[in-house]
């Protein structure tokens, strides 16, 4: 008997302080909402360029290039990356990818995209671009490059 009142009382115990992870408030949007795949566009260096962000659950994605390469051509393999969002509609992503710096040169780095939700379908905000090659002139001894950005959201036509 004391042992299953034991297990009782431990299983009240445990359920009390369990929090259930799919729960969230009344009218408050799911915090999975960057999920899915958008539709990149940005300007960076003055170069427009485009690419597909596939975003999966816990933070998992892919950048999928399509106009980075050398002569503006997509780049064949998508790219990891990686993204969170806040609870005040603010979200981020990122992920490497080789750039053009101006006219004759290209170099690898990462992108950083830091954005709002303008809508359930639309995000803009500010972007990054941060090499490893070594700038005297930056504070941070890193060429970096900003940007600017807007993401509509690819939806699915089945």
């Amino acid at each position: 008997m004391f042992g299953k009142m034991k297990f009782l009382v431990i299983l009240l115990a445990v359920s009390a302080f369990a929090i259930p992870a799919a729960v969230t408030p009344a009218g408050s949007r799911p915090a999975t909402r960057l999920t899915g795949r958008w539709r990149v566009m940005f300007i960076i260096g003055g170069l427009p360029k485009n690419l597909i962000l596939e975003s999966k659950a816990n933070g998992a994605g892919s950048f999928h290039l399509l106009d980075t390469g050398p002569d503006d051509k997509p780049v064949p393999t998508p790219r990891a990356a990686a993204w969170s969002q806040t609870t005040n509609d603010r979200v981020s992503f990122s992920g490497e990818a080789e750039m053009p710096l101006g006219t004759c040169c290209r170099e690898m780095g990462t992108l950083v995209f830091k954005g709002k939700f303008d809508s359930d379908n639309s995000i803009s905000g500010k972007l990054l671009f941060v090499t490893s090659i070594d700038d005297d002139e930056s504070p941070y001894k890193f060429r970096s490059m900003m940007g600017t950005f807007s993401a509509t959201r690819v939806l699915d036509n089945s």
